[in-house]
């Protein structure tokens, strides 16, 4: 049972948009002890793929340094591969912010939202993709102040947050020693106004029935809701 916190609330997020000078837009976010980096690069250039198509990218890189958690990782860079996990995350965080950005209104110019994890204590995922969309929308307005696009693309929040069944409970934003002992955990992807961009949940030891999804999506939808508005406060301080 938790002791800290209520089911339905929040670790302590902070999300901190001065800190890099070079970047488009950025966003340090801490979800209590869960730190990622996630910075917006604009580059004026798309895909090939997309070449002459008039219209954008927005996609991802993810990646955990050697310490973000209890004993040292080793750099992919230096295996020379990304790991599997790795790939589906970063693809993950893309998906996500592609859903609600109109790429044609974007232009022939490509986002690339690096999201680095200086330190893990679960739910990364989430964090990244709640960051991301914050270094997304100053990129974005930046974009507008200088006149380099002329309608906004970014029509939508998102934000994600995991959820999980710990013990027979349904809790809110699961840190890794209620993660490593879920019944079921899963990361709910989504706008503030409840719109489903993606959910990814699994059961372990046994199935779980519809009632405890359900349980986990109100979780989720108050969670998304409370972060939205950390979102929005962080872009105007910005």
């Amino acid at each position: 049972m938790r002791t800290d916190r209520h089911v339905d609330q929040l670790r302590p997020v902070d999300i901190d948009t001065g800190f890099n000078r070079h970047a488009e837009g950025s966003a340090l976010i801490s979800f209590g002890h869960t730190r990622v980096n996630c910075t917006a690069s604009v580059e004026e250039k798309v895909p090939p793929f997309l070449r002459n198509k008039g219209k954008g990218w927005v996609t991802a890189e993810y990646g955990m340094l050697p310490r973000a958690t209890n004993t040292r990782g080793g750099r992919e860079a230096a295996r020379g591969k990304q790991g599997g996990r790795t790939v589906e995350i970063q693809r993950l965080i893309g998906r996500s912010l592609r859903a609600v950005v109109d790429l044609e209104k974007l232009g022939e110019r490509q986002i690339v939202l690096d999201c680095d994890v200086l330190q893990a204590d679960g739910g990364t995922r989430t964090a990244a993709i709640t960051g991301s969309w914050v270094a997304l929308r100053i990129a974005v307005n930046k974009l507008l102040a200088e006149g380099l696009i002329e309608e906004d693309p970014l029509f939508a929040q998102v934000a994600a947050i995991s959820c999980g069944v710990v013990e027979g409970e349904a809790l809110l934003d699961l840190e890794y020693s209620e993660d490593s002992n879920a019944q079921m955990d899963a990361n709910f992807v989504m706008t503030p106004e409840g719109g489903i961009i993606e959910i990814q949940a699994t059961a372990e030891d046994k199935p779980m029935h519809w009632d405890e999804v359900l349980a986990l999506k109100a979780l989720a939808e108050k969670g998304v809701g409370d972060l939205a508005k950390l979102q929005l406060a962080a872009v105007a301080q910005s």
